[in-house]
């Protein structure tokens, strides 16, 4: 009796699961799919089987597989991963859920849950006429709420693990995700001849790695820089980690990104500033310093930095209107920023409580350009009532971090993670003010993985090393 239900139980998800990728087959060709669609349904078919048979390898061998597909996304290969994403998620949820098997989340996943419905509000508002968009545009809103859906899905996919992987294993394995994108920095840097022009071959001046643009490959190394300093805590052979943590560094100041900088700093300034000493000020200012020496290495790293010295924030002489003069001919992509910043912020004041909606703020200017300022974008596109929205969910991740660190056992490698991961989202913030970090989607797969492990019970044998130059809370 036992063993039939055994194998009832392993058979029901893989008929579910192969009877989904039929359905998707056919639906691919009776929607006229083209040969490349095809292909990636076929594809799927070993990834469906596998989900179901073999979960865990699966799961970290998508997340692993996620930094390299954004160079694709002119043939909407990362789309697809998150629509397919989302698809699997959901189909094991309904399966465990027939099978009466348990499925895992936390408090917070029911409130990044409800943050998450809220941003449908705008796709009904969008036809119904009561945003400063109309309704040509909806397919754009519903893309963008199906890319922050994703986010929800690959964190309720991670609670999935909960009792198969330990969360200090998920965590090491998320440095495979590293080895295609930057293999492809180091060709774009010293070899870029080799490379097809979809991975940047000829000649580059910023570095992007696999990702779309240099903003979007620093982000996703800014968050790596602050696991493999937690890393560098306990590991019992720390070189492997230096090494990776200098060319992590220096990686990221080829990409020439002014954010990096600020981000790092801010980094570095939130690690050692609770307990500070000698060692670990020592250690921070070493850091930051190799960082900048690298930066200013190369005429372009020059250039940029100099420029800072041409806006209201670091010249006295140049006001905010002033600021918005030069930008018409400067160059100066701060300047720039401001007078972008400004016309959006008058285009908001004519539709100030719900916005444009959705994923439309590059819509608003003619030039259709991103604002380059994540809190500036989430005005315009929510109105007040969204953007409101979006601090108290800042406001929630927070709180979760600082509940994590107060609950796990002050030497615990756990808690040092939160702790890093603390400055992490507040370099974000920080970050967010001239930079376009919610679209770094990639990014947020794996920053998400790391918050949902952050709040399990990690039964912990290992402590932090009091010897490290790192902060202790």
């Amino acid at each position: 009796m036992l063993t039939n239900q055994r194998v009832h139980s392993s058979f029901l998800p893989l008929l579910v699961g192969l009877l989904g990728v039929g359905v998707g087959i056919i639906a691919g060709f009776f929607a006229g799919a083209k040969p490349l669609y095809l292909c990636l349904a076929l594809v799927a078919v070993p990834v469906v089987i596998f989900f179901f048979t073999k979960f865990e390898q699966t799961v970290m061998g998508l997340l692993i597989l996620r930094s390299s597909l954004d160079s694709w996304f002119a043939l909407q290969i990362p789309a697809a991963f998150a629509i397919g994403l989302d698809g699997l998620t959901l189909l094991y949820v309904i399966v465990m859920l027939l099978l009466g098997r348990p499925v895992h989340t936390d408090r917070f996943w029911w409130l990044f849950a409800s943050w998450i419905m809220l941003q449908a509000l705008w796709l009904i508002l969008l036809p119904l006429g009561e945003l400063g968009m109309d309704a040509s545009l909806l397919p754009i809103s519903i893309r963008e709420w199906i890319r922050l859906f994703s986010f929800l899905m690959i964190y309720l996919l991670i609670m999935q693990l909960k009792d198969k992987l330990h969360p200090e294993k998920i965590v090491s394995l998320l440095f495979f995700s590293l080895v295609f994108p930057l293999t492809v920095a180091l060709l774009q840097i010293f070899l870029p001849s080799v490379l097809p022009q979809v991975l940047g071959g000829g000649s580059i001046t910023r570095i992007k790695g696999t990702f779309v643009h240099a903003n979007n490959f620093t982000v996703y190394l800014f968050l790596f820089i602050g696991l493999t300093w937690w890393k560098l805590g306990y590991a019992r052979r720390p070189w492997p980690w230096v090494l990776l943590l200098g060319l992590l560094v220096f990686v990221l100041s080829t990409t020439k990104t002014m954010v990096g900088l600020a981000m790092l700093c801010i980094f570095v300034i939130v690690m050692i500033a609770p307990k500070l000493s000698l060692t670990n000020l020592i250690a921070g200012v070493l850091l930051f310093a190799a960082l900048i020496g690298l930066f200013v290495s190369t005429e372009l790293g020059q250039e940029r930095l100099s420029t800072i010295t041409q806006t209201p924030l670091l010249n006295p002489d140049i006001d905010i209107s002033r600021a918005i003069l030069l930008s018409q001919g400067d160059y100066n992509s701060f300047n720039w920023r401001i007078a972008y910043w400004n016309y959006l912020i008058q285009a908001w004041q004519h539709f100030p409580i719900f916005g444009y909606g959705l994923g439309l703020s590059s819509y608003i200017h003619p030039d259709q350009h991103l604002p380059h300022n994540d809190y500036v974008r989430a005005l315009v596109e929510g109105g007040i009532f969204g953007f409101t929205a979006l601090l108290i969910f800042f406001g929630a991740q927070f709180a979760r971090l600082v509940h994590l660190l107060w609950r796990t056992p002050p030497n615990s490698i756990q808690h040092q993670l939160c702790w890093n991961l603390l400055a992490v989202f507040i370099a974000l913030l920080v970050g967010m003010l001239s930079e376009n970090v919610a679209v770094s989607t990639a990014f947020y797969f794996y920053y998400w993985t790391v918050f949902a492990v952050c709040g399990w019970n990690w039964n912990e044998k290992q402590t932090w090393d009091k010897s490290m130059p790192v902060t202790h809370v």
